[in-house]
């Protein structure tokens, strides 16, 4: 396996110019899959706080940096969509959140909104002991004792530090909602309709906005709260 990422091949989603080098920092091992962005991509090319991967080894040895609430120690770690990245330090903080085409963009946000996080259901099994294992859009996994009102496709909002769950959002007609990907990446508005395709096909779900709707497959589509609107602030 590779130890370089050239520009022009990384996702869709990584918020890196393409012709200006050649290559890129590759992700390393963590949450996310393949559409995870190194941390150290985020703190060059996108706040400009470091120069060089050594520099951002020295921001992290500081424990100056947190995601989703932990310190965070390697500069590859991938950070995805709807995490929370933390400069206690610079009293910042940041939600990654999809621009408009599906680019991962970092949104600010206040101290109060940083203790928590959005996460996607996207598995759901009994463990042992009999309580439910739900498994998050990033391969993250939530235990609750009773499973039966949570749902894939659903949204939670997980607490940083106790890892409790603060607030659902079913998936629903009439849920706010945003695209992650797909040709309307970072648009919001409500469900609409969800349009159940028999056979292998995708479902489908419209979506009115502000200036239209549109109509994409349920995968891209993630249900979240007013706080991402801005109308809160």
């Amino acid at each position: 396996m590779t130890k370089h990422q050239k520009r022009l091949s990384v996702p869709k989603s990584w918020p890196v110019e393409r012709k200006t080098e050649t290559f890129t920092v590759k992700a390393g091992a963590g949450p996310h899959g393949e559409e995870g962005v190194p941390l150290v991509v985020l703190l060059r090319d996108v706040l400009g706080y470091v120069d060089s991967k050594k520099e951002a080894r020295y921001a992290l040895s500081e424990d100056a940096i947190l995601v989703n609430g932990e310190p965070i120690n390697d500069e590859k770690r991938p950070i995805g969509i709807f995490d929370i990245v933390a400069f206690p330090g610079r009293e910042e903080y940041f939600r990654v959140f999809p621009d408009e085409g599906g680019r991962l963009a970092l949104t600010e946000i206040d101290e109060d909104a940083a203790g928590s996080r959005l996460g996607k259901i996207e598995g759901k099994q009994q463990v042992p002991g009999g309580d439910t294992q739900l498994t998050l859009h990033d391969g993250t996994n939530v235990l609750v004792e009773d499973g039966s009102e949570y749902d894939t496709t659903d949204s939670i909002v997980v607490d940083n530090d106790d890892k409790s769950i603060v607030a659902h959002f079913p998936f629903e007609e009439g849920a706010l909602v945003t695209a992650v990907r797909g040709n309307h990446g970072g648009k919001i508005g409500e469900i609409d309709a969800i349009d159940i395709t028999p056979g292998s096909g995708p479902n489908t779900v419209g979506v009115s906005t502000d200036d239209d709707g549109f109509e994409t497959i349920q995968e891209y589509i993630v249900v979240i709260d007013e706080n991402f609107t801005g109308d809160d602030e």
